[in-house]
């Protein structure tokens, strides 16, 4: 096997290989960090690279391996955390020049979980400064760019985390959604990303964003994000509002096929306005679901349209994590997070009381509708990846928060902390991801991972990579 197809093999795989000794972890770290060190000035996935420590730990389980030691799920499979991951001994920055020289002395429960189960880390992946938008760049971090087409973003606010699996710098990479941050990148760059239900991985610290914010992984393979989820799953003492009951790997269940349930294609929630060609390709993307024994029902779902409303919680979120910095830090940050943290600012508690009513009513509305339905497919994003840099796909008209009108299918699913994913669907005339979103009731989590293992075995898209070299 040469190094490339080391570096994009499946951590399923990759764990398998270590354990039957066909291939060992210091080869396979050998091989990804040599790839991460040609791509990565190119697309700046990574800020901080920790290859010394990743050298270190792939020795301890290749001698591990050697002695007959008992072995994790993920046992020397490469990973990497978002850069809001607080890791040991390793800068977190948050994308932030505040934070620039931040090290944390714990880990993150997902970071001690996916650490524990034998997995290397990489490093630490780029994000928009307190991931706040649905690009990535940032003054701390600059601009990283999509392995598709360099001239183009990779989403956000989990971009570098897609730029790495996608340009096959390993398997595995955790990222944070607080209205699309993993979804909206899987997209982008044709990768598999899954926001599971609220709680199911637990989050420390917890965000100003709180009740919004969650942890999922961004991979090529559903297998893979289901291996993930087993491991990091599970109840934490640091969140009050994780879930209660053990993870569970549910690599074997994804085999257990989608025949029979009851599927809306929803093209544009009502209100949405779609690309053309991301229209067409999620469209044929969802009739897949009709081959597969489903029965699809294209229909326009009674939410609305709770853009403002997720506004609010967005505002006030963003006011709550900068409004200490502003005065010594102001100059240095990104100026629209300014600007959105400036117009939290004037929001009152009669507001955000407001807010939380109506979140209610939605979560009312997407439960109601999943009592008709076992899932949901939307359109991922509503537009194919833009330039790199830009702050909307016509930035003379952008804004800071343009992204909520070309991103509109991922935030209800924040607010109502339903599990919800993103296959790739094709790729546009100019060869560019486009992906279709998979949405399913609250703890449905399985559900979702088996609807999209059988979309990725009816259309499989792992064996298409960028031309990048490396």
């Amino acid at each position: 096997m040469n190094k490339e197809d080391i570096c994009y093999l499946p951590a399923t795989d990759m764990a398998r290989a270590v354990r039957d000794k066909q291939l060992s972890p210091v080869e396979i770290t050998e091989a990804v960090l040599e790839r991460l060190e040609d791509l990565n000035p190119g697309l700046n996935a990574f800020f901080t690279v920790t290859a010394d420590l990743a050298m270190e730990a792939a020795q301890r389980a290749e001698a591990a391996v050697a002695d007959g030691a008992p072995l994790g799920a993920l046992h020397g499979v490469p990973v990497s955390f978002k850069d809001s991951m607080i890791t040991r001994g390793v800068p977190t920055t948050v994308g932030s020049k505040i934070f620039e020289h931040n090290v944390p002395d714990e880990n993150a429960p997902v970071v001690e979980r996916i650490l524990s189960a034998g997995a290397i880390m990489l490093g630490k992946t780029t994000m928009p400064e307190f991931a706040w938008k649905a690009m990535t760049d940032s003054p701390l971090q600059g601009v990283t760019r999509n392995p598709w087409n360099p001239d183009c973003t990779p989403g956000g606010s989990s971009g570098g985390a897609s730029a790495q699996i996608a340009a096959g710098i390993g398997p595995l990479a955790m990222g944070t959604d607080g209205g699309g941050s993993i979804r909206i990148p899987a997209s982008f760059t044709g990768i598999y990303g899954i926001k599971p239900s609220f709680g199911r991985i637990p989050v420390y610290p917890s965000s100003a964003f709180d009740a919004l914010s969650h942890t999922g992984p961004m991979t090529r393979t559903v297998a893979d994000a289901a291996l993930a989820l087993g491991v990091a799953g599970g109840p934490h003492p640091a969140d009050r509002l994780s879930l209660e009951g053990a993870a569970a790997d549910q690599t074997e269940a994804l085999k257990a096929g989608i025949a029979g349930l009851r599927v809306c294609w929803s093209p544009d929630l009502g209100h949405a306005t779609v690309d053309p060609q991301v229209a067409d390709l999620t469209s044929a993307a969802a009739q897949v679901f009709a081959e597969l024994g489903c029965h699809v029902e294209e229909a326009t779902p009674d939410f609305g349209n709770y853009a403002e409303v997720y506004r609010t919680f967005f505002r006030t979120g963003v006011a709550t994590s900068i409004a200490g910095f502003l005065d010594e830090w102001g100059a240095e940050m990104d100026p629209g997070l300014v600007n959105i943290g400036r117009a939290g600012l004037g929001l009152s508690a009669v507001d955000v009381g407001r807010a939380q009513v109506e979140r209610h009513r939605l979560y009312d509305r997407v439960r109601r509708f999943f009592e008709e339905f076992d899932l949901l497919l939307t359109p991922t994003v509503a537009v194919p990846p833009f330039r790199a840099g830009a702050p909307s796909p016509e930035p003379e008209h952008g804004r800071g928060e343009d992204w909520i009108a070309w991103a509109p299918f991922s935030f209800p699913f924040n607010m109502t902390q339903v599990p919800a994913a993103s296959v790739p669907a094709g790729f546009t005339a100019g060869g560019l991801p486009v992906g279709l979103q998979i949405v399913g009731p609250r703890l449905a989590d399985l559900r979702v991972l088996q609807a999209s293992a059988a979309y990725e075995e009816a259309r499989p898209w792992t064996q298409r990579r960028p031309d990048i070299g490396g």
